[in-house]
């Protein structure tokens, strides 16, 4: 069940209350599905066993499936995680030595066990014991245990390329950082932990086990590396399938959680007139994708128990497009997003293609060499051609991956190609700043250069992408709202991409938008509601519940948590007992979720937000401090508290908060933004000023906190001044409507008609 509705009066009642037109908006929720079709019968015992069905390891499998296993030893997955051993660590251990900032680490071996001597917690240089090696090419990373169950990952790591690449030399992830014991990104800090950070995908049934009471783990695994029950689940039912001919009809996928059927019986066969290849029938599942995403993709473990077949929004929180770190504005990788969120962007994925397509599923290797692997779907004397690519065959230009799978380095040398098979877009280079390989190669070049070159071409490119959408959302744009609409409507965009406008649109809520995010509370497609879910308590309280009480019906346990976590607070008694029960079970999945997560501090400041809504102050206090204590340079931790002091009246105490923030945060905008609205409150204008103006110059301070640094400083007479803050602000931010409004008003106000004129146009072009 998908979506449950209920009585039309009820909703509107809503709609109306919180001064929303009915105008247009329809059922609150999807229509009544009175057959549910949940079949009382209970599941089959074959179909049971198999959910309780044990890990049984690799060799057993070896025993049946030789060319698999054979394929298998020695891939990456094969090497994700070994004990450290002879066999096993590449790196120079030979009394070597790395300098990092004045900081002197040594490599040495001594009698079976290799060490590093190089800055513990406490700064001063400490011998440690090589536990693991983590990861083989190009760099392998080594673990070292602390105590409490911790395993660390050392930042200083071997290139495992050859010399000639570059490599067989230690290095530091932070190369031209000093990073210091104090600093998060410190190796024996929150961010290099491996318990949370990296253990789930590199070893096999990995339970994290994290007690929150003493603050340590009992972190277990089945098999050290990725081995064959990572992806295809529990193999103890398998093998009595296997070994039973009697049993083999009444057992389904052979004993397995899923069977990896989608490409069977498929051919992809060459469309000459377009000369791209073209699938038999619809991929119709993604068992397959979704298993590979589990591990591949930029995600957050939120319930733990994940396998093979389930699926993947009921254990993992995955990354959208919204975070200019993660993603620029038309989808193209920034930061580390491991495949998912490119791929299902993508003309190949929506054409049916899946991972296998281009990739052995046992040795990971590619299915041909270089691109020649395009070749198979894409015909070669149409696209590997001179007049297609405007590059001299066989150079750098004409290769098919460089141009439309672009690489990025992570980690210092690990070369990693964008997934979205994205075409060049100078263009949108030249209107909304994101890359574009062209320049990237051609960097003594124009983007417009290279924007007419492909227009001259191929013809003009499409003005619908979604990137306008995605860049005015983030902007602040004036069209904002009717470009993310747009964009939520339109199904043949990519639902990632969909759901993404579905975490700005709350910003820009109206009678229209919020028609629209009412369509997207009722839609079956999961990642929108992720999306709506993740933003929902940006939606005004007064009329959160029209949209958030849909999501409760949810189909991912994910979505259903953040749903029910935004209504924390809400008045429940005037909801049908259903609607509160489901509320229930959802707050209770995102409170074990965040339970579980407790090693992080942002699942402890979520518990925090959670006790704070409810007005339990003394459990909110708790768990924010137990945030800073683990985490000190966690920004959320210290914001919230202050605000809890503050809705308590301690103006005093929310401003030592801050101020005790300062010296630890990284980013301290937000800091000194909340510090100058404190002292606004107070009156204390002269200090106010200091710290919203210091918030308002930081590199990167969105566009609402120059406009409130304007705004101040218009109300105490500087109006001159204020314009000039605007106006740089708009530079950075064209198109926002709270700079152009502040400066509408500011200029009325000063007479400067032509000024006014000019803003207002600027708020009006489409």
């Amino acid at each position: 069940m998908k979506r449950k509705n209920w009585l039309n009066g009820f909703f509107l009642s809503l709609l109306l209350s919180a001064g929303l037109s009915q105008t247009g908006i329809g059922n609150a929720v999807a229509s009544e599905q009175t057959a549910d079709s949940e079949d009382s019968v209970l599941e089959s015992e074959a179909t049971e066993a198999i959910k309780n069905a044990t890990y049984v390891g690799g060799d057993t499998c070896a025993q049946c499936h030789e060319q698999e296993h054979e394929d298998w030893t020695g891939s990456y997955h094969d090497l994700a995680m070994q004990p450290a051993t002879d066999e096993t660590v590449l790196g120079d251990f030979n009394d070597t030595r790395f300098d990092y900032f004045g900081i002197t680490s040594e490599f040495y071996k001594r009698n079976d066990t290799f060490y590093v001597k190089t800055d513990g917690p406490d700064g001063r240089l400490t011998e440690y014991p090589i536990a693991y090696t983590f990861g083989v090419y190009p760099l392998q990373q080594y673990l070292i245990e602390f105590p409490g169950g911790r395993l660390q990952a050392l930042n200083i790591v071997w290139d495992t390329r050859t010399a000639e690449e570059g490599g067989q030399k230690w290095f530091h992830l932070y190369p031209d950082e000093k990073i210091t014991a104090d600093d998060e990104l410190h190796w024996t800090g929150l961010y290099q932990n491996w318990n949370y950070m990296c253990a789930d995908c590199h070893s096999t049934n990995l339970q994290k086990n994290y007690q929150l009471k003493s603050d340590t783990f009992d972190t277990t695994w089945s098999e050290i590396d990725v081995s064959c029950e990572a992806c295809h689940g529990p193999g103890s039912e398998h093998l009595r399938w296997a070994k039973n001919d009697e049993l083999k009809a009444s057992i389904p996928n052979q004993g397995f959680p899923v069977s990896f059927d989608e490409r069977e019986d498929v051919a992809w066969t060459i469309n000459p007139e377009i000369g791209i290849a073209e699938r038999n029938k619809p991929r119709t599942t993604q068992k397959e994708i979704e298993t590979c995403a589990t591990c591949h993709s930029r995600r957050s473990t939120a319930h733990p128990g994940a396998r093979p077949g389930d699926p993947l929004l009921d254990h993992f929180q995955v990354s959208l497009l919204d975070d200019p770190q993660l993603y620029h504005a038309d989808g193209q990788v920034n930061g580390e997003v491991y495949v998912y969120g490119s791929f299902v962007q993508s003309k190949m994925y929506q054409a049916g293609v899946t991972c296998t397509d281009c990739h052995q599923p046992h040795s990971l290797k590619l299915r041909a060499d270089g691109d020649q692997v395009c070749a198979q779907c894409h015909l070669p004397s149409k696209f590997d051609t001179e007049s297609h690519h405007m590059h001299e065959p066989g150079s750098e230009g004409a290769s098919c991956r460089n141009c439309h799978m672009p690489a990025k380095t992570f980690m210092g040398n690990d070369s990693r190609r964008d997934h979205s098979f994205r075409v060049p877009r100078p263009d949108l280079s030249a209107s909304i700043g994101v890359p574009n390989v062209c320049t990237d190669c051609h960097n003594d070049k124009s983007n417009e250069w290279a924007a007419k070159i492909l227009s001259d071409k191929f013809g003009e490119p499409d003005q619908t992408h979604y990137a306008y959408g995605l860049a005015a959302g983030r902007m602040g744009s004036p069209h904002a709202e009717a470009l993310l609409s747009r964009l939520i409507l339109d199904k043949t965009q990519p639902e990632i991409v969909r759901a993404t406008a579905a975490t700005m649109l709350p910003d820009y809520l109206s009678q229209q938008s919020a028609q629209v995010l009412q369509m997207v509370a009722q839609s079956d497609e999961p990642l929108l509601g992720l999306g709506l879910s993740s933003a929902a308590e940006r939606i005004p309280t007064q009329y959160r519940p029209i949209f958030t009480v849909p999501l409760l019906y949810d189909d991912s346990r994910i979505t259903r948590g953040l749903a029910a976590q935004s209504m924390v607070g809400l008045p429940l008694n005037q909801y049908p007992e259903e609607v509160r029960t489901r509320y229930e079970t959802g707050l209770d999945d995102f409170v074990h979720s965040n339970l579980f997560n407790a090693d992080r501090p942002g699942s402890l400041t979520n518990l925090a937000n959670f006790y704070a809504r409810q007005g339990l102050t003394t459990g909110a206090e708790e768990y924010y401090q137990k945030a800073i204590v683990k985490a000190p340079h966690y920004l959320p931790a210290h914001v919230n508290l202050a605000e809890l002091y503050r809705n308590q009246g301690d103006e005093v105490r929310a401003r030592q908060v801050l101020t005790e923030a300062l010296g630890r945060v990284r980013e301290t905008a937000v800091v000194q933004h909340a510090l100058g609205l404190s002292y606004v409150r107070d009156k204390q204008m002269d200090k106010a000023l200091e710290h919203l103006a210091l918030a308002a110059q930081s590199p990167n301070s969105p566009a609402r906190y120059i406009y409130v640094y304007g705004v101040a400083l218009d109300s105490i007479g500087q109006s001159e001044q204020a314009l000039s803050v605007l106006e740089k602000g708009l530079a950075s931010y064209p198109g926002s409507v709270e700079i152009l409004s502040a400066l509408v008003s500011i200029n009325t106000k000063l007479g400067n008609s032509e000024k006014v004129r000019i803003y207002q146009q600027q708020m009006g072009r489409q």
